[in-house]
């Protein structure tokens, strides 16, 4: 019996968005590689997104290492595109202080 050797892509994904998922799941590409940075193993992560396949989780942390620049290329724009949206929601929102403080003095203690 021979072992055959295949090549296999990625098990990732890019949704409507323009978000990358791992594998089958709704996680975000972000996600594993920031819990992978932060010491997490792939049981971890795993336990922590029930979504996740250990395979896939391996087979992602595999092809961040391989691809490492390109991957953090795509974590900076997400990072800067969430600061966007958050700067964007910030500046819509009014400031809910005077509102809070009107319902914090209407309480009976």
């Amino acid at each position: 019996m021979s072992l055959v050797l295949e090549r296999e892509a990625p098990p990732l994904h890019e949704d409507e968005t323009g978000a990358v998922r791992v594998g089958n799941s709704r996680v975000l590409l972000e996600i594993v590689i920031r819990a992978f940075q932060d010491g997490a193993s792939p049981e971890s992560i795993v336990n922590r997104y029930d979504t996740l396949s250990l395979s896939d989780v391996y087979n992602t942390i595999g092809y961040y290492l391989r691809h490492m620049n390109a991957v953090d290329a795509y974590l900076s724009r997400r990072a800067q595109l969430g600061e966007t949206l958050q700067q964007r929601l910030s500046a819509t929102q009014t400031d809910l202080s005077l509102i809070r403080s009107r319902l914090l003095s209407q309480l009976i203690w």
